[in-house]
């Protein structure tokens, strides 16, 4: 009896074992079945996009004066405020005026008493012309009058002159502004001996509305947009043909001021003047320059900005989200395709693929550069191809995945702002 329980034992030990060993083995082939992950894409269409370039410039001023003193003398007194806005002959310094009005006066005593000389040799001259008809004064008499007469005339045009450019030298001890501007900060104080011409200025004047802003932009660069135009590769957009914006040094874009809370800032744009026919050596670029009005003054002479320029609009571009693509083993830009078809020379596999299945295949690509936050491909992918925007790491050219639709994101404005990125 002993031995009849023992043995019923044993059976029920071995059944518990073998159910363990049964569940144990179901829950490892469960837990280890292969399933096919799930890969968000994006369609990629076409679409027409404007093409800009960032440049880096300076701003200069429209107008630029050098305020020099015309007669020497001792400044007496500065008639302006450093800093303000003056106006075409405003006085800004008054000279010490003593000596050139002692010449003024001088000349203009001279004149007079040239004109009271004249006055008596003409009355001789014409007395003499009456005598010489009738015999009473010889000829050479006459001639000696008529030529003093016309001496005395030439000495009081002379003495005319010298009054003018007494009165001349006098005026100019008031210096006054040439242009209309903003004046700077004065070089002389009041005390200073100045010369007439001197080579070091007093003062400079600046019109800072409107004002030049000059880009520099690479040669290359000129003659790749000059060509895409050519081929048609690019079209001008007529209505912002010429248009440039602005970056300040801070980055902020250019625009009017104040901005009112919830109020869009309005681009201040400027007007592109020309391009210089030479290209500097040393740097290989060429000057652009272009106009901007500056009602605020916030554009300063000398100040560094980033001018936006409009190169034309590319019909039928492709853009692609920048976190879509990945670098191969060769550090060239590739993207994971989804497709329905196998790429040659991979193993066919045995199972027909689902509706929303599809092979992975990694495809290289062209970037010409970044928009916003996407790339601008040139070749490599065609209109309508699936591209993976996620779980990149893991995938492998050749295997299954489940593929789920996703809206592309918003594509931002063409920055232009990686120059480099061109031709990859």
């Amino acid at each position: 009896m002993m031995k009849s329980a023992l043995t019923n034992y044993l059976k029920a030990s071995l059944l518990t074992l073998t159910a363990f060993f049964l569940t144990a083995c179901g829950e490892s082939k469960e837990r280890h079945q292969p399933s096919t992950p799930v890969i968000p894409y994006i369609r990629l269409s076409a679409e027409a996009v404007t093409l800009t370039r960032t440049l880096p410039g300076r701003v200069s001023a429209f107008t630029v004066s050098e305020v020099r003193p015309q007669v020497t003398g001792i400044i007496k007194e500065r008639l302006f405020e450093e800093g303000a806005d003056v106006v075409a002959g405003q006085a800004l310094y008054q000279i010490d005026p003593v000596l050139y009005e002692a010449a003024y006066n001088n000349a203009k005593a001279e004149l007079a008493r040239i004109q009271a000389d004249e006055n008596a040799a003409r009355l001789l001259e014409r007395r003499f012309a009456h005598l010489v008809k009738t015999g009473a004064v010889g000829k050479q008499d006459y001639d000696d009058a008529l030529a003093a007469y016309n001496r005395i005339r030439a000495h009081i045009e002379a003495a005319g002159e010298a009054l003018e450019t007494a009165r001349i030298n006098l005026s100019y001890t008031k210096v006054a502004a040439p242009v209309s501007g903003r004046i700077g900060r004065s070089f002389v104080t009041p005390g200073a001996l100045v010369t007439q011409n001197q080579t070091s200025p007093l003062v400079t004047i600046q019109r800072i509305s409107p004002v030049y802003v000059d880009v520099a932009q690479p040669s290359a660069e000129l003659l790749r947009l000059r060509r895409d135009i050519a081929m048609g590769n690019l079209r001008n957009d007529p209505k912002n043909a010429g248009n440039v914006k602005l970056y300040l040094e801070d980055g902020t874009p250019y625009t009017r001021l104040p901005i009112k809370a919830g109020e869009t800032p309005e681009w201040i744009e400027g007007e592109f003047l020309f391009s210089d026919i030479t290209v500097e050596q040393s740097t290989g670029v060429v000057n652009i320059r272009a106009k901007f009005n500056n009602p605020e003054g916030i554009l300063l002479p000398g100040m560094y900005v980033k001018a936006e320029i409009e190169e034309g609009i590319l019909d039928n571009a492709l853009l692609v989200p920048q976190k879509s693509v990945t670098r191969d083993l060769r550090n060239l830009p590739q993207v994971f395709v989804l497709t329905k078809r196998m790429e040659a020379g991979k193993a066919v596999e045995s199972a027909a693929l689902g509706e929303q299945e599809y092979y992975i295949e990694a495809r290289g690509v062209t970037i010409e550069r970044d928009y916003g936050n996407k790339w601008l491909v040139m070749d490599g992918l065609i209109p309508g191809e699936l591209i993976a925007v996620d779980g990149l790491l893991h995938m492998r050219p050749g295997m299954v995945v489940s593929g789920k639709e996703t809206a592309p994101s918003t594509t931002m404005h063409d920055s232009g702002k990686n120059p480099g990125l061109a031709r990859r």
